[in-house]
């Protein structure tokens, strides 16, 4: 496909307006990959590879993380990069990205690309772009690193299938919760167009895996699998709601991360939400503990949150929120209780749980062996006995348990305290740095 991308601007201004527009977008993780450098080309891709770094507000910054282009024939009304608004814009080609991309890998300020887009002229052509950056960087120039890119809803199937083979990871937001307020924030898009891609990629990664394991050297198709990600707080969906749209996403379509964005108001409208507090970033680090829960610990949707309850509670992390009300099943005797049961005492966490149970075997534990294998024992202590005994005289009581813990005051991330902090690092921030 032909599209001609204005070439006025220099690179250096390119780069500075569209990594600063690609910072609301915030479905980037750990590559999830191994791939090793095969002697023809340049990098390779390990598994903690990439998000080693964070910028302030939690961020990953050790990926060159841009947008292809700012330009969008959309209007929601959330995004800062609406047709509508009056922003600097500007676009990427293929070639641009590929120097920039080799020449940070070069200079070791990245491991890896995070390429997502805003959709300039339409779908196709957003997409084709993405796929021609991609060959190039692969094929061309043999980049080997870590490559997220995003499926653009919309696009032929094709175009996403051939794009599929070339990233690592690909991810489609879903933007908001539901269709509903898709609606009324976003009425352009559908949410059928946003769910096409993300129900192709896991056919395509089921026929993959097949085809992997009669051919030892097929293509991978997006090895490290996709992600997605939700604003929240721009609609009146409840946390249970938003835990039930998740979990289905990692039960039905075997999404590696779900994230969630808290709700920045950047533009003028009343159709958004006024928020004098700021962002709900405190709503959003509860989401990621709960979050946290569902894929690493065995909980369900509806044993946090219901429809009576659908809140979390934003004094309590959502594990001891769950714990104070099943003080029936506590306390848990860490000698002899199972790890699926260890894994749901507060400050036990999935590897401390593991070295409890390989250790027991071996002999008898103290407060002091659990706390050197990582059991957070000030949350820990209300919950558990230890050889039948308590570490100190506590009363299984929630006011009292309630009040200790708050007492404790949990240690929170900079972001979620103090809501005037949201911004990026910016590959500008070097002052070594220059185009």
């Amino acid at each position: 496909m032909e599209y001609r991308i204005e070439q006025q601007k220099e690179l250096s201004e390119k780069l500075r307006i569209l990594a600063d527009a690609a910072k609301y977008d915030v479905a980037c993780t750990s590559s999830g990959v191994d791939r090793s450098n095969t002697g023809k080309g340049i990098g390779n891709c390990i598994v903690p590879g990439i998000c080693h770094s964070f910028s302030a507000d939690g961020r990953c910054i050790s990926l060159l993380k841009i947008l292809f282009t700012n330009e969008c024939v959309f209007d929601c009304k959330y995004c800062i990069n609406r047709r509508s608004n009056d922003v600097p814009r500007a676009s990427f080609t293929p070639q641009e990205v590929c120097d920039l991309t080799i020449g940070f890998y070069r200079r070791n300020y990245i491991e890896g690309l995070f390429l997502s887009s805003g959709i300039i002229q339409s779908p196709d052509v957003t997409m084709d772009l993405l796929y021609q950056t991609l060959w190039k960087l692969r094929r061309e120039y043999g980049f080997q690193g870590y490559i997220h890119v995003k499926a653009i809803p919309g696009a032929d199937a094709e175009l996403i299938a051939r794009t599929g083979y070339l990233a690592d990871r690909m991810s489609v937001n879903l933007e908001l919760p539901t269709g509903e307020g898709l609606k009324v924030l976003a009425p352009q898009k559908q949410r059928s167009k946003m769910m096409a891609p993300i129900r192709q990629v896991r056919e395509a990664r089921k026929q993959n895996k097949n085809e992997l394991a009669l051919y030892r050297h097929a293509p991978k198709f997006v090895p490290a699998g996709q992600s997605t990600q939700m604003i929240i707080g721009a609609t009146g969906e409840s946390d249970w709601q938003i835990m039930k749209v998740a979990e289905h996403m990692y039960q039905k379509y075997e999404m590696k991360r779900v994230f969630y964005s808290a709700f920045l108001r950047v533009n003028e409208d009343s159709l958004l939400p006024v928020l004098p507090g700021g962002p709900p970033l405190l709503r959003e680090h509860r989401l990621y503990q709960a979050d946290w829960l569902l894929r690493f610990y065995g909980f369900g949707t509806e044993e946090l949150l219901s429809e009576e309850n659908p809140d979390f509670n934003l004094l309590l992390d959502p594990k001891c929120d769950w714990a104070l009300r099943h003080l029936d099943r506590f306390p848990v005797e860490v000698m002899g209780a199972d790890y699926h049961t260890l894994l749901r005492v507060p400050g036990i966490g999935y590897r401390s749980a593991g070295r409890i149970v390989k250790a027991r075997g071996l002999g008898t534990l103290d407060y002091g062996n659990l706390k050197k294998m990582g059991v957070v024992l000030k949350r820990a202590v209300y919950f558990i006995t230890c050889g039948g005994r308590q570490m100190y005289p506590v009363k299984l009581q929630e006011d009292y348990i309630l009040r200790n813990l708050l007492d404790g005051k949990e240690k929170l991330s900079a972001d979620a305290k103090d809501t005037s902090v949201y911004r990026q690092m910016s590959l500008f921030d070097d002052p070594r740095f220059s185009v």
